[in-house]
């Protein structure tokens, strides 16, 4: 009896070993990983239209602007001229700021959009700081 104990033992020992030195084979995905690729695919189709969406909106502006800007030289009265200067000053800082926004949205990539986590406000759900300060 000792004997058949001591050869199933050597015999666990040996196939336990063998076992521990076959690699291991990675688990297939799950449906749901294979969700998350699938996803995340969408995401970055849909960053990249919306990267190019706003280049073609950001360039339209620019044009748009060197019109006013050619225009304004042209304005002849004072006051009108400095209406006008002024609307031309106040789009040249909306299109310089749009810019800065694209850089930085492209930077983050898909799924981190104006709501992800590098722009989110104050209460998190992207209220703005002017909406704390609303009296009750």
């Amino acid at each position: 009896m000792t004997r058949k104990a001591l050869l199933l033992a050597v015999l666990l020992a040996l196939a336990s070993l063998s076992f521990a030195q076959a690699p291991a084979t990675p688990p297939a995905p799950s449906p749901h990983d294979q969700m998350d690729m699938g996803h995340h695919g969408k995401m970055a189709d849909m960053h990249k239209q919306h990267m190019e969406g706003m280049k073609a909106d950001l360039d339209k502006m620019k044009a748009s602007l060197e019109k006013m800007k050619a225009n304004v030289a042209k304005i002849r009265d004072a006051d009108e001229k400095e209406r006008w200067q002024a609307n031309v000053d106040l789009w040249s800082g909306m299109v310089a700021h749009m810019e800065q926004m694209m850089k930085h949205m492209d930077g983050m990539g898909p799924g981190m959009g104006m709501m992800g986590h590098g722009m989110m406000h104050h209460d998190g759900m992207g209220g703005t700081q002017a909406d704390d300060k609303k009296p009750q």
